[in-house]
């Protein structure tokens, strides 16, 4: 159950971004691309006859969330994990590149796609000709996952908030969700679960990846918690999805993410 201030502070947080404000935003590096994050969920048609996918971007500059729809283009892999034709991952990617160039007036310099499963040939080669029409020459495709790899740490508590393992080239683990150094302890319940980061065809280490996913899981602004498991890019399309379900495909969605918060 929250507390009182705990329900005033998220009442008046989502207010405030629903009104058109911005609460806080990705810190700006100006010796860094502007980058684009893309997070991919599936979810299943309410009467359960089909899978859809659904989006949720993040502008870093502004930290705007907005939505997009995918199409009804899920196929199922050998380990049964849903994935999106290479025609239906273009299309998707190109609406969202455009929907990024209709608000800022250009592309970014760099995407990045977030989703749970790894990406498969179809859907990698959809997305790379989506933004090669778009002259992007940078593309970053992120598997993130909670994982069953533990660290252990001296002491009470868990390895710390950022504590980053790398496997190799393209895969790390990475604790979203641990010690605090400035609380001195664990805010959580429970043992927390770190990330398994996969990185396909990178334009950037797996460390950087690493660390705008951390970032990333500082913005939902639907809730007080400053250290949320998953980026808001996973997070937002995954609950997006679920009320994306209910509404039929001649019903008109709404695009900014405050409408679902």
């Amino acid at each position: 159950m929250q507390k009182d201030a705990t329900r005033a502070w998220n009442l008046f947080t989502a207010l405030h971004y629903k009104a058109g404000g911005l609460p806080w935003r990705l810190a700006r590096d100006s010796r860094k691309m502007r980058s684009c994050f893309v997070g991919i969920s599936f979810h299943e048609s309410h009467s359960g006859e089909y899978l859809d996918t659904s989006t949720a971007q993040m502008f870093d500059e502004r930290g705007e969330g907005m939505i997009l729809r995918g199409g009804r283009a899920a196929k199922l892999s050998d380990d049964r994990r849903p994935y999106m034709t290479e025609a239906h991952a273009h299309d998707l990617l190109s609406r969202s590149m455009q929907r990024y160039h209709d608000r800022h007036a250009q592309y970014p310099a760099r995407v990045v796609l977030h989703k749970t499963s790894p990406f498969q040939r179809e859907e990698m080669a959809g997305f790379d000709a989506a933004v090669e029409e778009c002259r992007i020459d940078n593309l970053d495709c992120m598997a993130v996952a909670p994982c069953a790899f533990r660290l252990f740490r001296d002491g009470q508590f868990p390895p710390l908030r950022g504590t980053l393992l790398r496997l190799d080239r393209d895969r790390a683990v990475i604790y979203s969700r641990g010690g605090v150094d400035f609380f001195k302890t664990y805010t959580g319940m429970y043992i927390p679960k770190p990330l398994m980061i996969r990185s396909q065809a990178p334009s950037q280490p797996v460390t950087h990846n690493a660390a705008e996913i951390l970032a990333l899981s500082k913005m939902n602004w639907n809730n007080t918690q400053f250290d949320n498991r998953d980026p808001i890019t996973i997070a937002a399309s995954r609950k997006v999805g679920k009320i994306l379900k209910y509404v039929s495909e001649c019903d008109r969605v709404q695009t900014r993410y405050s409408y679902f918060m």
